[in-house]
């Protein structure tokens, strides 16, 4: 399971059910992914769970074997990693683009209590998750326009985020990594759109109350399938 795909069939049914509990969002970086599971962590309750809090721990239990990008990309300095290559090869190559530490993420939560709770991060695949899903309707992809994109990391650039600033050309290493998280993001597209997964675009003028509202009906319509009573049976009824 370290390498997160789920191959037996009666694996990923015990899977389904004993994560049936948990809502996943995904998609592209500076989708609002974040914003989103917090508000509807906040809202109804839920545990919160944080992919991005994690990769340091996730890193250090993988062994090179098992995560041979990950470790490639430990042992580069930061031209290496964002000047250097170009935007093909740091998509092709990027570990958690590859699914390396996706089971880590699995181990997590099969040791949270069975309780609700929302995952969120670009580390979640489709074609990962859709193995562990109850109904497609637990998990969404937001996928952000370029423009929506560039707005929200000027924003976290302007306050001090910005990590290209290590490198020794910020500018190109800024470009490189703007056009390899668009590649990401319409490869999410399209394996989204070809598993029957739900995918919602995020604009410039997508407002987060907005975004908020239509990632909750669909989890709530997945929440309200799963509790409609059964119908007794005329035994039953009639006993």
């Amino acid at each position: 399971m370290r390498s997160g795909r789920v191959e037996d069939p009666a694996d990923a049914a015990d899977l389904r059910a004993r994560l049936r509990h948990v809502y996943w969002i995904g998609g592209g970086s500076g989708a609002g992914k974040s914003t989103i599971a917090r508000r509807l962590a906040d809202r109804y309750g839920w545990r919160l769970y944080a992919t991005d809090d994690v990769m340091g721990d996730h890193a250090r239990r993988t062994t090179p074997q098992e995560a041979p990008f990950l470790h490639e990309f430990m042992a580069m300095d930061m031209d290496e990693r964002w000047v250097n290559r170009s935007p093909e090869i740091m998509l092709e190559t990027f570990h958690w683009f590859r699914g390396e530490g996706f089971g880590l993420i699995v181990e997590d939560l099969l040791r949270l209590p069975r309780e609700p709770c929302v995952v969120e991060g670009f580390r979640l695949l489709p074609h990962l998750v859709k193995p562990l899903l109850a109904a497609p309707e637990h998990a969404v992809w937001l996928l952000p326009t370029p423009e929506f994109r560039q707005a929200a990391f000027r924003s976290r650039a302007a306050a001090g985020e910005g990590f290209v600033r290590n490198t020794s050309d910020p500018a190109k290493a800024g470009r490189n990594l703007a056009e390899r998280d668009h590649m990401f993001t319409s490869r999410l597209q399209a394996e989204a759109e070809h598993l029957g997964l739900p995918a919602l675009q995020v604009e410039t003028t997508t407002t987060e109350d907005a975004l908020a509202e239509r990632v909750a009906a669909l989890f709530n319509a997945a929440i309200a399938t799963r509790r409609v009573p059964r119908t007794p049976t005329r035994k039953e009824r009639h006993p």
